[in-house]
């Protein structure tokens, strides 16, 4: 048995190392899908007592669990609360230089031109 390293980090699992978690429990619950397709057929050629009560169970296994495994597989861990400290200020800074370059572009804006003009009335000479 391979013995597993001591963690002496707060640093999260590599992405290699979740990928690999999720693939593994994504084959797992296919796997018992592929099973239950079976243990169907098994159950319909022994014709089992409570048949139908045994087909449901095998059909709602068949039906739910590709959905939870694609939920599952896509799963991320949970942010630590560093984590999430880290991109809330990531986010307010963003915002505050969001905010300074509009002030900025307004402060620096040309003052609008202003034509004085007269209307002058055509005089036709008669």
């Amino acid at each position: 048995m391979k013995k597993q390293p001591v963690l002496i980090t707060d640093a999260a699992r590599s992405q290699g190392d979740q990928l690999r978690s999720r693939e593994i429990r994504y084959v797992t619950m296919m796997g018992i899908r592929a099973l239950c397709l079976i243990l169907g057929g098994v159950l319909i050629s022994l014709r089992v007592p409570l048949l139908a009560l045994w087909l449901v169970l095998c059909a709602a296994g068949m039906v739910f669990l590709p959905w939870a495994a694609v939920l599952i597989a896509n799963d991320r861990p949970p942010k630590s609360k560093a984590e999430r400290a880290a991109d809330a200020a990531a986010r307010e800074d963003y915002r505050r230089a969001l905010i300074a370059a509009a002030e900025a572009e307004q402060r620096q804006a040309p003052e609008p031109t202003v034509i004085d003009a007269e209307i002058v009335e055509d005089r036709k000479p008669g």
